[in-house]
């Protein structure tokens, strides 16, 4: 007993050091190179007049961006009552910063043939998929930046020019069969210090922020505001990278709030002092044959998802997420709490990709509402390892725990006892203080730090 209780100790005590390996302050604007102001009118903030659909802004907001002096910014800036920019993909360029001033918003072009990354490849659903750029676009460039208080708009509930259909409904056609294809808001591939600061995202067509293999990501302050009806809509999804750090953030979407990917190797990953509402929850998965490692999520509240901290992968996508800790987590009316689930989309157990989930930590976690707690390893052979300290149910005779091929470690502070087929559990908690709360839960219109 002594020895376990020493061993869950130990990995509590690493959670200090095996997180993003940088030195990770607030950013800052930088000076700008040049100023861009606003020729079009918002319609109550909301989209542009039908008049105002044909006069992109494109052309003008990519030649600055190729004309800045690395270390600069080009601002788009509202100018009296002209509030928009109208824009199809643009490419970000290495060491310079998109700045949309606060009062500005940039509308994403509702033509798809803006978009195509073959003739007529978006808009549509296909057999295929990936047929839109993004609106912003970035490839090995370093030092880059989107920032501003202002508000990026993908307009995903507009119908397209020239059809009777949203990016939305394209999504939800696709549930028949098929893949949509409808553009992400920012795209980045082999990014490496690339920083997102202050701004606004909504209402994306699919993703809002995918960045794929990469060393160094920040987003901090960002805002993400899109319904929890609109399919597909991640938040951020790190894909593959490393020294990762997502904070001071307030997430509300039609999917994951954060989905950690590991297609590539992923690890190094801090998640801090964020919001989540609406949502899928914070998720690693589903594809973790790359390995995930070293993720530190701390000062959480999850707030009306239908998930909260959850690991998901299977037989097909599966492969090891270990050194997990989650602390000072708060969550409240949502479907599934805490979900491990090593058989996600009911995928069986035909493959050769396994998942195995280990050194996972929950500290300080709270979950005030009933909801359905799944815990479950892959087999015997791949159980899951699973630490729990201080982790309380304010009602748990309403609570749903299921537990399979699982190891449990318990700390002080567990009000609950995991059980089922396979499962075993060490350690007798005792008495401890619930997580405080009532803090933790603000409104998404809560200004920003």
């Amino acid at each position: 007993m002594l020895r376990e209780l020493l061993v869950g100790l130990g990995t509590l005590l690493a959670a200090a050091s095996a997180q993003d390996m940088r030195q990770v302050a607030e950013p800052v604007f930088p000076a700008n190179c040049e100023s861009l102001t606003a020729r079009l009118r918002s319609v109550h903030g909301k989209t542009l007049a039908a008049a105002d659909e044909d006069r992109p802004d494109t052309a003008r907001i990519q030649r600055a961006l190729d004309g800045c002096t690395p270390g600069h910014a080009v601002l788009l800036e509202a100018d009296g009552a002209h509030d928009a920019f109208l824009s199809g993909p643009l490419d970000l360029r290495a060491g310079i910063t998109l700045r949309i001033a606060r009062g500005a918003t940039l509308f994403g072009s509702r033509n798809p043939r803006d978009y195509d990354l073959r003739p007529g490849s978006c808009g549509i659903v296909d057999q295929n998929g990936h047929g839109c750029r993004a609106l912003m676009n970035g490839s090995r460039i370093a030092g880059a930046a989107v920032m501003g208080e202002g508000i990026i708009d993908g307009r995903g509930w507009t119908q397209l020019t020239g059809q009777q259909v949203t990016w939305w409904e394209l999504a939800e056609r696709a549930r028949a069969g098929g893949n949509q294809n409808c553009p992400r808001l920012i795209v980045l591939s082999r990014c490496d210090n690339f920083t997102l600061y202050r701004v606004t995202l909504k209402n994306s067509g699919n993703f809002h922020v995918y960045f794929g293999d990469g060393n160094g990501f920040t987003a901090w302050g960002v805002v993400i505001d899109t319904p929890k009806n609109a399919r597909n809509t991640d938040g951020i999804d790190p894909a593959g990278s490393t020294n990762v750090t997502i904070a001071h953030c307030y997430i509300r979407t039609g999917d994951d709030n954060v989905a950690i990917k590991a297609g590539g190797h992923a690890s190094h990953i801090t998640i801090a002092h964020n919001h989540f509402y609406t949502g899928h929850g914070i998720s690693i998965g589903s594809e973790t044959y790359g390995g995930a490692e070293a993720i530190r999520v701390t000062d959480l509240s999850i707030d009306g998802a239908d998930n909260g901290i959850r690991i998901k992968s299977n037989s097909g996508r599966g492969g090891p997420v270990r050194d997990v800790v989650y602390s000072d987590v708060c969550i409240r009316d949502t479907k599934n709490p805490i979900l491990m689930d090593t058989d996600y989309a009911n995928y069986g157990k035909g493959g050769d990709r396994l998942p195995m989930f280990t050194g996972i930590v929950l500290r300080d976690v709270r979950v005030l509402t009933p909801g359905k707690i799944t815990l479950q390893g892959y087999d015997a052979a791949h159980p899951l390892e699973m630490t729990l300290a201080n982790v309380y149910l304010d009602r748990p005779a309403e609570a749903q725990v299921s537990a399979g091929h699982a190891r449990f470690t318990l700390g002080d502070g567990v009000n609950f006892r995991p059980s089922g087929e396979d499962v075993t559990v060490t350690g007798t908690p005792g008495k401890a203080s619930p997580n405080a709360c009532q803090a933790k839960f603000v409104p998404l219109s809560e200004p920003r730090p």
